[in-house]
């Protein structure tokens, strides 16, 4: 069996319309010389008429190119992929950031991203400390007791965090959560001010967290830059001691991103 094909065979009607013309830049890719349409049906075990009419439109829109009979790379699909190849070294470029503020400060550092669910971990790297708070890539946090949901909150405006806020569920989660929206109101004024926000064991007894944000060139707030630790180790005042470096990191982050 061909290694390109499922072990129940991949027919048309197992991919979605919009992954077929992924697949068949993904046989391309593996098999790394141009093909004809008639081989790349063969490895996808599609019906021969589906495959030519994608390959077809692929080579109109400048995806694929045709040298002879045969199928390989057009302009647009290289500089799809240079740009892609492209960002996947400002995520590299993240990470190392990331890595530089943990050997640093000694605690847990995260890049977190608003979705519809919560402030969401996307990259993070962890302290070696044998007691640490795990709360791993791709978990999803409030945003009304973290850092990172703080310094989110207080970036939006006025009339888009009023009612954000007015339909978040204002769980308890420690005696420190606030339990009231003026009260939190309150202390995004004060973020918006400073810059910066501390999570004072709002989410987690004995967590004190510290978050600022990273913005895009229009000055528009894009993700979150944060450190957690125990309160044992890191205390309010060592978080606002981070303030500078998070604030420069979070700037080298953004000039990686979107250079």
């Amino acid at each position: 069996m061909n290694s390109l094909t499922s072990p129940d065979t991949e027919t048309t009607d197992k991919v979605a319309p919009n992954l077929r013309t992924l697949r068949i830049m993904e046989v391309l890719a593996e098999v790394g010389k141009p093909m004809t349409p008639t081989e790349i049906t063969d490895h996808l075990g599609w019906p021969k008429q589906t495959t030519h009419r994608l390959c077809q439109t692929m080579v109109a829109e400048g995806y694929l190119e045709k040298i002879g009979r045969r199928l390989q790379t057009g302009t647009r699909l290289l500089k799809l992929t240079s740009g892609l190849v492209g960002l996947s070294a400002n995520q590299v470029t993240r990470h190392q950031v990331l890595l530089k503020i943990a050997h640093e400060v000694g605690e847990t550092v995260n890049f977190v991203m608003p979705e519809r669910d919560g402030m969401r971990y996307i990259d993070r790297v962890e302290t070696n400390w044998p007691f640490r708070i795990l709360l791993p890539i791709g978990t999803h946090v409030p945003f009304h007791c973290t850092a990172s949901g703080k310094v989110y909150l207080s970036n939006l405006k006025p009339k888009i965090r009023q009612a954000l806020i007015a339909g978040l569920k204002m769980e308890i989660f420690t005696q420190q959560t606030h339990a009231t929206v003026d009260s939190l109101n309150a202390e995004l004024k004060q973020i918006n001010h400073n810059g910066y926000a501390i999570d004072r064991e709002e989410f987690h007894d004995d967590m004190v967290a510290i978050a600022v944000p990273v913005r895009d060139p229009k000055g528009r707030f894009y993700a979150a830059l944060a450190v957690h630790g125990p309160k044992q180790r890191f205390s309010e005042q060592d978080a606002r001691d981070k303030y500078r470096l998070l604030s420069e990191s979070a700037d080298i982050i953004s000039n990686a991103l979107f250079a």
